[in-house]
């Protein structure tokens, strides 16, 4: 015994007092000469096949003075984990908390099925990747789980990559909500990142209720411009009645991203969605040459005058301009119209436009065109209502000066016989 013990021939001492029926001293080498050596004593009683009874009582007479992850090492190297059990929960009920023992139970509780995901989600001590690692050879969803809790990414992104768990992956990274993860999942490197992409949109981030996992998760997708994914991201969280649906910051979102990756979407939002900054998302539908969205916005949010400047500016189109006024019928509106006549040269529509909405702001400019165009007539009705807000000579010689024109004699005689700045 001494002479093995010196040499660390200790297998071989066991199998000779093993075989020489010699069990005590077997007992007494481990318990008074090397405690230490235990493990490799069990080994190489294994491969004697003695008796389990006789295996853990040697064990359990030992305890604590043993190495545990030697232990381990050589019972899980026989496929004989669960021969520890006994000694494993002893352990446990004194209070060990090293997580080799705990390493090893959950090893046990996998192999037996005996409901591992609860040790696997409630039990503080054990190590996430050697017991992922041993899950995984039997279950991956399971490894996944201690992987989770360990929060060992690398390990759990490898663990599903390789069988295929892209629903389970994307969870976990919306979970996790670490953008330097989610920089690794994205990157062009990653041959997976498709299959991850599509199990984010598709399932991931529909199912999430916290704000902060649906806003790292779209910077990302926007970090690395996955506009058409966004847009189906967005679609999913915001038109399918989420708890998000009303979300300002992602409507808005949506609305720009499709502005600027596919225009075809973007009426089919400014219909369905009432909680975007109207105003805002024109001026960027304008910035980028998409003026009937940016009319159909303004329409939406009441804006009658920025809606009808669109048309007017940027559409060119004084027609429908016309008849947008004449559908809202708004005194604003109708002076923007007809400044765009006056402009345009189109005095008598100017001077039309100006009398519905009783604006004598630039009357000066009316004379100058009527008086230009010879457009006497009209110039007559547009003084008249001028000459009701504005008390200028300039205005009632005017006015005298196209009943002149017009030979209205009556009139001027009229006129003479009141009160007048002519």
């Amino acid at each position: 015994i001494n002479v093995c013990d010196r040499h660390d021939l200790v297998e071989d001492l066991t199998t000779y007092l093993y075989n020489a029926s010699l069990l005590k001293y077997i007992e007494g080498y481990v318990q008074k000469v090397s405690p230490q050596k235990t493990p490799q004593v069990v080994g190489a009683l294994l491969d004697c096949e003695a008796p389990d009874d006789f295996v853990n009582n040697l064990i359990l007479s030992v305890r604590s003075l043993l190495p545990v992850d030697a232990l381990v090492d050589q019972v899980e190297k026989r496929n004989r984990l669960k021969l520890l059990t006994p000694f494993l929960e002893h352990l446990i009920r004194e209070g060990s908390q090293d997580s080799h023992v705990h390493d090893a139970l959950g090893k046990i509780i996998i192999d037996t099925n005996n409901n591992p995901e609860h040790f696997l989600t409630t039990n503080p001590y054990y190590n996430s990747l050697v017991v992922g690692r041993y899950a995984e050879k039997r279950d991956p969803n399971l490894a996944c789980v201690a992987y989770k809790r360990g929060s060992c990414d690398d390990a759990l992104i490898e663990c599903t990559n390789r069988n295929s768990l892209f629903k389970l992956q994307a969870r976990y990274i919306v979970d996790r909500g670490d953008q330097p993860l989610w920089d690794k999942v994205l990157g062009q490197e990653n041959t997976f990142r498709r299959q991850l992409i599509d199990q984010v949109v598709s399932t991931a981030l529909p199912e999430s209720r916290n704000p902060e996992q649906v806003s790292v998760t779209v910077k990302a997708f926007m970090r690395h411009e996955l506009q058409s994914e966004l847009i189906e991201l967005l679609e999913k969280i915001v038109l399918n009645n989420s708890a998000f649906s009303s979300n300002a910051n992602l409507q808005n979102l949506l609305i720009l991203t499709a502005i600027k990756a596919d225009p075809s979407r973007v009426k089919d939002y400014i219909y369905r969605l009432d909680n975007f900054d109207g105003p805002a998302v024109a001026e960027k539908a304008i910035e980028f040459s998409h003026y009937e969205e940016a009319f159909e916005i303004y329409k939406k949010f009441g804006k009658k005058v920025e809606a009808v400047q669109v048309l007017l500016t940027y559409c060119k189109d004084l027609d429908r301009a016309h008849d947008y006024a004449n559908k809202v019928d708004e005194a604003p509106v109708w002076s923007e119209l007809g400044h765009a006549y006056l402009e345009a040269g189109q005095v008598a529509d100017a001077i039309a436009s100006y009398l519905r909405s009783s604006d004598s702001s630039r009357y000066l400019q009316v004379i100058e065109a009527c008086t230009a165009a010879g457009c006497y007539e009209d110039l007559v009705k547009y003084l008249l209502m001028v000459r009701k807000k504005v008390k200028e000579s300039k205005v009632d010689s005017e006015l005298l000066y196209a009943y002149a024109r017009t030979s209205n004699l009556s009139e001027i005689d009229a006129f003479l016989h009141t009160s007048h700045q002519a």
